[in-house]
């Protein structure tokens, strides 16, 4: 396609985030810059000069093309019009006879001024950066590296809270047969082989990284390394205005995993699905992958406050982010770009969650099985704030009562191995140890008592689970 086809073709496609349409008859307008600065700082675009915001070409004055074109050059290599100074690529080209300068902008790594006032692009608008906060976003967002790696030079192991590295090792235990490495690491050794400590070279210091205290510290530890962090989780199917009921979670990573699928699990209602010849809930596997990319696709350094909202039919997320894309996520144009690599991996590790684009083709895949519709499909907006839309089925689908055998076995591995390790264990920490439903251990306990694997000793309040094959 040759440049004058390209440039057709983008008059065509309208104004939008990386287009941006100019009227130049005589004279280089002003806010160009403004659309230049915007373009940098965000993900480049097209400017053309000569054609109405409606798209209609309206060509510029062929005699004044150059003396625009020294112009631009000159005011882009004056540190007191953009800072710091950019260079630009230009065409001009001739359409329906008439004479169009098309400038391209790339994507900068750094952030641009112009006239010492920042500019960020959206939708098909510029946008001045109002206060220090959006700034700072911005120089974020343009940084080398990840929030997640900040490092804390002053974090000790007391900082962190000692039942998650037990939680770690029974989930790994269970889903790996005690094959995983974590399972005879000690808790700093646990920390380092996920890269949860780091040598800083831009300070000459080291430390235990911000993922270290999201995922395993108290909440005062995340309170001081991250004052900001919080996720709200309401319900608002009755009461739109306020909320049924909430919670308000302010603990690590892993604990807030359990406490959000709980939280969900309480509102909505349960969906079976037969797959091959195994029983699934459908309900569970998409609102893994929700929480999950809540949790580790979120961009901590944003004071945007995360949530989990349930609607009548509908529940929603929202959290900060430092969008790669703008506009609608789908299957077809998916661009896997982590957020978190560390915390993410952590999350792997678990089986809490699958690769981004994994991820994200299987909530396409379920979520209109869920609600037995095929257009019920989840609407993924990105953006400085990222929002997914999930719905869920209004009526009360009945319980099953037969749990799946494949699941019944790993579940089962899973509550004999923390009895095994506390006699004293109640139905509600080996939900939180597993991250599973109440209801689903205490399905679990009554097939292994049926089947006479354990058996209670004691009263249900200061008894305890005896294992009954330990004493054959």
């Amino acid at each position: 396609m040759s440049t004058t086809e390209k440039i057709k073709a983008l008059v065509a496609k309208g104004e939008g985030l990386n287009v941006e349409f100019k009227t130049a008859r005589e004279e280089l307008p002003r806010n160009v810059y403004e659309t230049i600065c915007a373009f940098l700082n965000r993900k480049g675009g097209h400017i053309l000069l000569g054609v109405k915001d409606n798209g209609y070409v309206e060509g510029i004055n062929a005699d004044m093309a150059q003396k625009q074109l020294r112009t631009l050059a000159n005011d882009m290599n004056n540190p007191q019009i953009i800072s710091p100074t950019s260079r630009l690529e230009t065409d001009v080209v001739q359409i329906e006879g008439k004479t169009i300068i098309c400038i391209h902008v790339p994507e900068s790594p750094q952030a641009h001024s112009f006239k010492g006032v920042y500019y960020d692009r959206h939708e098909d608008g510029d946008y001045q950066l109002t206060n220090s906060h959006l700034i700072a976003t911005l120089y974020i967002r343009k940084q080398d590296g990840y929030t997640e790696n900040k490092v804390f030079p002053h974090l000790q192991m007391k900082d962190f809270v000692q039942e998650s590295f037990d939680q770690v090792r029974t989930l790994v235990a269970v889903r790996t047969n005690g094959a995983h490495p974590w399972v005879n690491m000690g808790n700093e050794e646990i920390l380092r082989s996920a890269k949860l400590y780091r040598y800083d070279e831009n300070t000459g210091k080291e430390g235990y990284t911000l993922a270290a205290a999201l995922l395993f510290g108290t909440e005062i530890t995340i309170g001081t390394a991250c004052p900001h962090y919080r996720i709200d989780a309401l319900c608002r199917k009755e009461d739109v205005d306020r909320y049924d009921d909430r919670e308000v979670i302010a603990c690590n990573l892993l604990q807030a995993y359990s406490r959000l699928m709980a939280f969900i699990q309480k509102h909505t209602p349960d969906r079976f699905f037969l797959e091959g010849i195994q029983r699934v809930s459908v309900r569970d596997i998409i609102f893994r992958e929700m929480v999950a990319n809540l949790l580790i696709h979120r961009e901590y350094s944003s004071h945007h406050r995360a949530s989990l909202t349930i609607y009548k039919e509908t529940v929603v997320t929202e959290n900060g982010s430092i969008p790669y894309v703008m506009g609608r996520i789908t299957p077809a144009n998916l661009k896997p770009h982590p957020k978190n690599p560390n915390i993410a991996d952590f999350f792997r590790q678990l089986e809490w969650v699958e690769d981004l684009g994994s991820g994200v083709r299987k909530m396409f895949h379920y979520c209109p099985l869920y609600v037995k519709d095929e257009n019920a499909l989840p609407l993924m907006e990105e953006g400085d704030v990222f929002r997914l839309t999930v719905r869920y089925e209004k009526e009360s689908v009945p319980p099953t009562e037969k749990l799946n055998t494949a699941i019944s076995i790993k579940h089962a591995a899973g509550v004999l191995a923390l009895i095994r390790k506390n006699p004293k264990i109640t139905a509600h920490e080996i939900a939180q140890n597993l991250a599973v439903t109440k209801r689903t251990v205490e399905r679990v306990i009554s097939n292994l008592v049926a089947e006479k694997l354990i058996e209670r000793q004691g009263s249900k309040k200061v008894g305890e689970w005896i294992i009954v094959d330990a004493q054959n």
